[in-house]
């Protein structure tokens, strides 16, 4: 018998499994892309309603997605009687994601919507314009 199963049981111990589960960042699967004229952001946040969750643009480029995973509701027969969960792996608590948004997101026309436990904020972008090359005359020899 390994030291792991004497100490954790014969269940299957998967530390970074437990890394991910405990820590609320890596527990909401983001993806961030950007295409021509936006930058997408896709958020894994199954189980919750669009009230539990709060997107703001902050400190005028920064977008932020927050909210709370509560405990589930016990059903009238759990609350008469104990019951013993035999493994937590569902994150419960508050999170936070924050991104640096780039210079040429249009931070006042930001639009979000969630389906499915999936939210979805769009960011249009504009062009940015580029400062004028100046040629420096060298002087000397």
């Amino acid at each position: 018998m390994s030291l792991i199963s004497q100490v954790f049981g014969d269940e299957i111990f998967d530390p970074f499994l437990s890394l991910i589960n405990k820590c609320p960042v890596l527990n909401t699967p983001t993806d961030w892309k950007e295409t021509l004229d936006a930058h997408v952001f896709v958020f894994d946040l199954p189980g919750l309603k669009k009230e539990e969750v709060k997107v703001e643009v902050t400190d005028g480029r920064v977008l932020q997605i927050s909210g709370e995973r509560n405990e589930e509701e016990k059903d009238e027969k759990s609350k008469d009687r104990k019951d013993r969960f035999h493994r937590v792996e569902r994150f419960r608590g508050k999170f936070l994601r924050r991104f640096r948004l780039p210079e040429n997101a249009k931070t006042d026309e930001v639009k979000a919507s969630m389906e499915n436990g999936v939210l979805k904020v769009t960011i249009p972008k504009h062009e940015v314009q580029k400062p004028p090359k100046k040629v420096i005359q060298i002087e000397g020899n």
